[in-house]
């Protein structure tokens, strides 16, 4: 992709846009709308299950952590088992799947590169079936795991339903989703994902001022100390997201007329964190799996080893964590970026980087920027996963345990892509406005 200097928007300008132009209006008037009527779906309760005590269930940690940490990305939608109980999960889970196949699949990566809009949408109505075929598997599961302990009236009747009312809902929050990509602001999935985990921020709030009230002075400084590291994450997190290596590129000549141009004011912008927050979900879900384990394995000698060794606080764990996201993040960088085909793009445009011959130089010059690139990319990652616990463990405050290094990433990716995505429509209004001058 090269890109072009440009002005952005000024913040009175954008609000000015928001507030004034009927097309970006009705656009996030829309979602703001879609957004309200995904979360009041999450209350509506699926019919024969005592959800009280799947809820406390929860909360205690009696099943497990796998449970509960994919209870942060559907708002409390599970623990509340209503009818999107689900949310955007399957649509996400088949869109990974989807990626993962198109790099292994030549028949689909010729679809979806060579194929042109046509070849999108084919690719993209074959994720909408991999997300039933997945939200009818979630759901029929999930079923079976509720139907002794919290069925009100266990049987074949009970798993029917249970696996109707969770699969509507989930292609409903799919459809939702999509709806928001083409009518509101854009990133409808991500904007979903950003609205469950936003809604457990005043739980933590509330819980964090009254351990500040109790008037413990460690509790007090502890939690200082907390909402210190978090800005500095936060701010952490926006330079590294926005953070780009702009690798010159020289177009060739061209001629208009009698005069010949030289543009060299392209560049080739290569992203420090390719894989955004995926490394860090990979490796939360393989780590989480053993602890999940032992609700149903009752071998002693694995029981024992994953509570001494494999517990969030333990060195092992710590360290597995970290070798797991530098894996994650190579695998899914290769997946994003190929350089044989960035060398391949260049070449057709007729550019080049100066002081690199086209071809296969070019390929190994991109791939061993790259290669750095991602290794910055995930020491951060790296960093922004470990803190948060760290600093819990340190001072004690354990009110924000849901709102960890993969919620804060999801939150400061997705605002920073929405921000950018309205910057877009108040330009593009701009230039509509110069037209009817």
């Amino acid at each position: 992709m090269v890109v072009s200097r440009g002005k952005n928007p000024s913040a009175q300008e954008t609000f000015m846009q928001m507030a004034q132009a009927a097309g970006l209006r009705s656009r996030l008037l829309l979602t703001l709308g879609l957004l309200v009527l995904v979360r009041l779906g999450i209350f509506i309760p699926v019919p024969g299950i005592d959800r009280e005590a799947f809820g406390t269930a929860i909360r205690s940690g009696s099943l497990g952590g796998f449970v509960g940490f994919i209870d942060i990305f559907v708002g409390g939608g599970l623990s509340a088992l209503g009818i999107f109980a689900l949310g955007i999960l399957p649509f996400i889970n088949a869109s990974i799947i989807m990626q993962l196949l198109t790099a292994a699949i030549p028949s689909l990566e010729d679809l979806q590169k060579n194929e042109g809009e046509a070849g999108r949408r084919r690719v993209s109505q074959i994720t909408r079936y991999v997300a039933l075929g997945w939200a009818i598997l979630q759901s029929t599961l999930l079923s079976l795991f509720l139907l002794a302990p919290f069925a009100q009236q266990p049987g074949i009747l009970f798993i029917f339903q249970t696996v109707v009312a969770l699969t509507t809902g989930s292609m409903f929050v799919m459809w939702v989703g999509e709806l928001i990509t083409e009518r509101g602001l854009g990133n409808g999935a991500s904007l979903l994902i950003f609205l469950n985990i936003v809604s457990t921020l005043p739980r933590s709030l509330n819980q964090t001022v009254e351990l500040a009230q109790s008037g413990d002075r460690n509790l007090v400084g502890g939690v200082i100390v907390l909402l210190l590291v978090f800005l500095a994450m936060i701010v952490g997190i926006v330079f590294v997201q926005e953070g780009t290596r702009r690798i010159p590129i020289i177009s060739a000549r061209r001629q208009v007329g009698r005069k010949l141009y030289l543009e060299q004011s392209n560049y080739l912008p290569l992203r420090l964190n390719q894989g955004g927050v995926m490394p860090i979900i990979f490796a939360s879900a393989v780590l989480v799996l053993p602890l999940s384990l032992t609700q149903y394995v009752n071998n002693p000698t694995f029981v024992r080893f994953v509570s001494n060794y494999l517990n969030p606080t333990s060195a092992l764990y710590v360290g597995l964590y970290l070798m797991l996201i530098l894996f994650f993040s190579y695998f899914y960088a290769s997946l994003v970026v190929n350089p044989e085909d960035m060398s391949r793009n260049l070449k057709k445009m007729g550019a080049s980087i100066p002081g690199i011959r086209p071809g296969k130089a070019t390929t190994d010059y991109l791939g061993r920027v790259l290669n750095r690139l991602t290794f910055l990319g995930a020491i951060f990652l790296g960093l922004v996963a470990v803190i948060p616990s760290a600093v819990e463990s340190a001072t004690r405050v354990q009110t924000f345990r849901g709102l960890g290094a993969t919620s804060l990433l999801i939150l400061v990716g997705v605002a920073i892509d929405t921000a950018k995505q309205i910057q877009t429509y108040v330009i593009s209004q701009r230039y509509e406005g110069m037209v009817k001058q």
